[in-house]
């Protein structure tokens, strides 16, 4: 299992499209996904429970990713938040 912190860059947070580009990496991972923001966690391959946490600008989130893809999957997240999810960073 990995274990990865990584912060919200983008202006706006982990609204519908951020949400959408974390869900398109995790839902094709064949390792489970969950996502971890101030004490609650959610399944990652979901859209609905990655936008239920509310997660604003400048928040740490984590990764816990288990199974046989987890190092590729992880990079990939990493990547995306690099990007400041392709919007504009904070």
């Amino acid at each position: 299992m990995i274990v990865k912190t990584l912060t919200v860059t983008n202006k706006l947070g982990v609204h519908a499209r951020p949400a959408g580009l974390i869900v398109d990496i995790t839902g094709q991972a064949k390792s489970d996904v969950s996502i971890v923001y101030e004490g609650s966690k959610a399944n990652a391959k979901s859209i609905l429970n990655v936008m239920m946490l509310a997660i604003p600008a400048g928040s740490e989130v984590k990764f816990e990713v288990d199974g046989e893809d987890e190092e590729t999957i992880v990079q990939q997240l990493e990547q995306l938040f690099n990007d400041h999810f392709n919007e504009e960073p904070c």
